[in-house]
């Protein structure tokens, strides 16, 4: 029989206008995404302090950029796992959780049964059947609706996968949900779209879209493809058609995301720090006990750096202001995009100083796209620390923008 249970029927999303539908609004009690949306009134500090015990750490710089966290590596499976989206560090999180009894299931995604690419939310009760949940998808799923019916069924040691967006909402209700006990593994995250709209972009970066089974935004600056057949194509991020792509592929909510690297997880894993490999950062003692039950499985190294973000961070500063004020970006010459393409690689941002970049460049977004669509969000959408990340580019709040710490 199997362990993973698809979704049940969920109840209708209902309209709202800065929505990424992380599956609250589709629980018994929708007014509860008042207090537990990100994009309503967050209170990281608050949130931060509760979850890892303290807030970020002044004296540590890095933590401005990626939230709080014990300590940040590079990381591997000695034998990486068959159609994972890097070596399948997250997938084997999830299995040994279950294979070893810490929890009872284990809430994440998998694909559409009849199409690969969208997702929807999963139980995962036998460690076997993370195999189905490995891989990268796009699109908006409830993740959380399934929060009641997993404890309903009595699975109150629970381990949940999720994006920014969801792990704030359950953050914010942790409490009042009654865990026994909770794993939170999170993804870093910083633009989604709905699963159509990424067929189109598929349709634009390969004559035979279908036979596409994976992709990944790679550290290195390229974008990596793999078919069905064993091909790989590895395409420069500067010579990707996102200029064609219409102004409303990326929603407002993920162009003023202030959470790209998910720091009320319990532990991060992703790519941007990685080099080559994946960047895990380890949040709190959780966090901790999750990389232990690894043991020899994964490899660790320190995260390098490498380069200088300003130059990359103020021409992308540059076009987001063309583009939040409507004006077409600025095209670069096609004679000139193999060059730049393959200098990125080697003078460009690397490793932890990419990922800084990337930070950088969410909060302007955040600002720049904000101010022209609903200024009057930016006092309670914004936290403080963000306006310490902009301020080296120009950008201050005025009286009317300044974020309000509600722990103050």
């Amino acid at each position: 029989m199997s362990g993973l249970d698809l979704s049940p029927q969920l109840a209708p999303m209902p309209h709202r206008r800065l929505c990424t539908d992380c599956g609250i609004s589709r629980s018994s009690e929708p007014s509860r995404c008042g207090k537990a949306c990100q994009f309503i009134e967050p209170d990281y500090t608050g949130l931060e302090t509760a979850v890892h015990g303290r807030a970020r750490d002044p004296s540590r710089p890095d933590e401005l950029f990626f939230g709080p966290f014990k300590r940040m590596v590079r990381a591997s499976l000695a034998k990486p796992l068959t159609g994972a989206q890097w070596t399948g560090i997250t997938t084997r999180l999830a299995e040994r959780l279950l294979e070893t009894g810490a929890i009872d299931a284990v809430l994440t995604m998998a694909p559409d049964p009849s199409d690969k690419w969208r997702p929807v939310p999963v139980l995962v009760t036998k460690a076997e059947d993370m195999a189905q949940c490995r891989g990268m998808r796009m699109g908006y799923a409830p993740l959380l609706a399934l929060l009641e019916p997993a404890l309903q069924q009595g699975y109150k040691r629970l381990a949940i996968i999720g994006i920014p967006c969801q792990i704030y909402a359950l953050r914010a209700l942790e409490k009042e949900l009654g865990f026994e006990r909770l794993f939170v593994i999170g993804t870093p995250c910083s633009d989604n779209t709905t699963t159509a709209n990424f067929h189109d972009f598929l349709n634009l970066l390969s004559d035979d879209p279908d036979s596409i089974t994976y992709l990944e935004f790679r550290a290195d600056y390229h974008v990596e493809l793999r078919f069905k057949d064993g091909r790989k194509k590895a395409i420069p991020f500067l010579q990707l058609p996102l200029s064609t792509l219409p102004p409303d592929f990326f929603p407002l909510t993920c162009r003023t995301c202030v959470d790209y690297t998910n720091v009320l997880a319990d532990i991060t894993v992703g790519y941007m720090g990685g080099q080559g490999e994946q960047w895990l950062l380890v949040r709190n003692d959780r966090g901790e006990e999750l990389v232990r039950l690894l043991g020899d499985e994964v490899c660790l190294s320190e995260p390098g750096s490498a380069g200088k973000r300003k130059g990359a961070v103020t021409g992308f500063m540059a076009n987001v202001e063309r583009a939040a004020g409507g004006l077409p970006l600025r095209k670069m010459p096609n004679w000139l995009r193999p060059i730049i393409g393959w200098l990125m690689p080697k003078i460009g941002p690397r490793g932890l100083e990419f990922a800084r970049a990337r930070v950088e460049m969410k909060a302007i977004e955040t600002i720049l796209h904000l101010r022209r669509q609903m200024p009057r969000k930016i006092k309670t959408m914004v936290p403080p620390h963000v306006w310490t990340l902009v301020e080296p580019y120009g950008l201050k709040p005025d009286d009317a923008e300044r974020a309000v710490d509600p722990n103050m």
